[in-house]
Order: structure tokens, then C-alpha cells, then sequence
């Protein structure tokens, strides 16, 4: 019996490691399409910026997707609507009397390792709706547009507890880890 129990827990924590390893291909998908705002800098005013662009163009490209289910057609809305957001960015600073210039760009955009609540995400480029404010040297958001997962907000004011579970991981810690 000791036997069994003995394979039983190496079997479980070798899946235990191996899903702390693999956490993060688990959470953004390889077809994924990002969202970034990456404010002007850390001041107050900056990042409050950033929050009213980042709600404002989340909100319409949200609208925008309502009901889409492939990349493929994400894709393409993003495309065809890419002078709108940039006119939406536009109006937004404009009402904030906000003079600094900005940028709009999707394609593939430069996102730096990030570590957030013990996963970490890769450096590099990935498919993505980019938008810079002024000289983009302040703290940034960024989520997942498709498949439509929320993930990243570093302004910890505005940061949700975002909390992933695994099965065979609870069971770990509630039954072999606590005993």
C-alpha cells in the first residue's frame, strides 16, 4: 500500500511542477490578440490618461467583437476600424486637454518580460492593438482582446485580483502539502 501511495505522490507532484513551469502557455493562448496603453509617464495626471483612453477604446472594441469567435474575423473588424480608434483616442485627449501627441498601431509590437503574481510572460512581439501616449515612458495596461481575457494592469489602484486554480494543484496543496 506504501507503494502505491509513494507512486501516487510522485505522479502528483510531478504534475504539480510541471503545471507551475507551463502556467503561463495556459493563460494566453498562441492565436491571441493583445491590447496595450502605455502612458506618457508615472504622474498621476499621465496614468488617469491612460485610464480614460484605455476605457475608452476597450469599451468600443469590445462593442465591436460582441459575438466574434475567431481570430481570423477579430482580425479584420480591428482592421477596418483602426482610423475610428484612432479617432476615439483623438476625442478623448481632446476632452482631457491633453496635448501630447499619441500613436495607434496593430501588428506585431514589442511587449517586455512582464512578472505578475508569480507568472511570468514572455518578452517579444506579439499580434497587437498598441496605443502610445506622448513618450510612452510610464507604466502600461495591457489584456487580452481574443480570445477577450482581461489579464494585466499594473496601476495597482486599478488592479483586480485575478486568481487561476488548477484542479490536481488545489488538491496538491489541501491534501499533501498541508499535512
Amino acid at each position: 500500500m506504501k507503494k502505491y501511495i509513494i507512486l501516487l505522490l510522485s505522479v502528483l507532484s510531478f504534475g504539480y511542477i510541471l503545471l507551475n513551469k507551463n502556467v503561463e502557455e495556459t493563460i494566453i493562448p498562441d492565436e491571441a490578440i493583445r491590447f496595450r496603453v502605455i502612458a506618457n509617464s508615472n504622474t498621476i495626471y499621465d496614468q488617469n490618461i491612460k485610464i480614460q483612453v484605455r476605457n475608452a477604446v476597450q469599451n468600443k472594441v469590445f462593442e465591436l467583437l460582441n459575438g466574434v469567435n475567431n481570430i481570423e474575423e477579430t482580425r479584420e473588424i480591428i482592421k477596418e476600424n483602426i482610423e475610428n480608434i484612432n479617432e476615439l483616442v483623438k476625442e478623448t485627449l481632446k476632452k482631457s486637454n491633453y496635448d501630447k501627441d499619441f500613436n495607434v498601431n496593430y501588428g506585431y509590437n514589442y511587449f517586455p518580460k512582464k512578472e505578475y503574481k508569480g507568472i511570468t510572460y514572455k518578452e517579444g512581439k506579439y499580434e497587437s492593438l498598441v496605443i502610445k501616449l506622448g513618450s510612452a515612458q510610464g507604466d502600461n495596461f495591457w489584456c487580452v482582446l481574443f480570445p477577450p481575457l482581461c489579464l494585466i494592469e499594473v496601476d495597482e489602484e486599478e488592479t483586480t485580483d485575478t486568481e487561476y486554480k488548477f484542479f490536481i494543484k488545489e488538491i496538491i496543496d489541501k491534501y499533501i502539502l498541508k499535512q
